[in-house]
């Protein structure tokens, strides 16, 4: 069994009417120093966001998280998608993804855990904590 290393993570939200502030969850960063990982995972619900904003860009709102997960691209093999900031260690790079912001896609606070394995942690969060609820009831 690997060892568990700790993680930090953020949900990524969307708020389509900052003035309003509704939010709905769109996405998750995970980041752990000990063994170099950073990695995003978004999914769009454009139900839910046509159901706070019925006019706000899907497109729009799509390529800004699309844009995160490629910030957070192995700069060694994805140099290409992560820009000039994909040079940046990976822990600047949570960072600034991190940082509080007035902007439709905006970052939660930062949280912590242990996980033995970053990809499979950040599919877990990204499916208990982003996608929809199996099974649920719409009001």
């Amino acid at each position: 069994m690997t060892a568990r290393q700790p993680f930090e993570y953020a949900l990524l939200r969307v708020v389509p009417r900052i003035e309003r502030g509704e939010a709905f969850n769109a996405g998750v960063v995970l980041y752990s120093r000990p063994v170099d990982y950073l990695g995003a995972r978004v999914h769009l619900d454009v139900q839910r966001l046509h159901a706070l904003d019925p006019g706000a860009d899907a497109d729009l709102i799509g390529a800004a998280l699309q844009a995160v997960q490629a910030h957070c691209a192995d700069e060694r093999t994805d140099a290409r998608h992560a820009g000039p900031a994909g040079a940046e260690d990976r822990g600047r790079r949570f960072r600034r993804l991190t940082a509080p912001r007035s902007t439709i896609v905006q970052a939660g606070p930062v949280h912590t855990g242990l996980t033995a394995d970053p990809d499979a942690e950040l599919e877990h969060l990204l499916s208990t904590l982003v996608l929809p609820l199996a099974g649920a009831r719409r009001l």
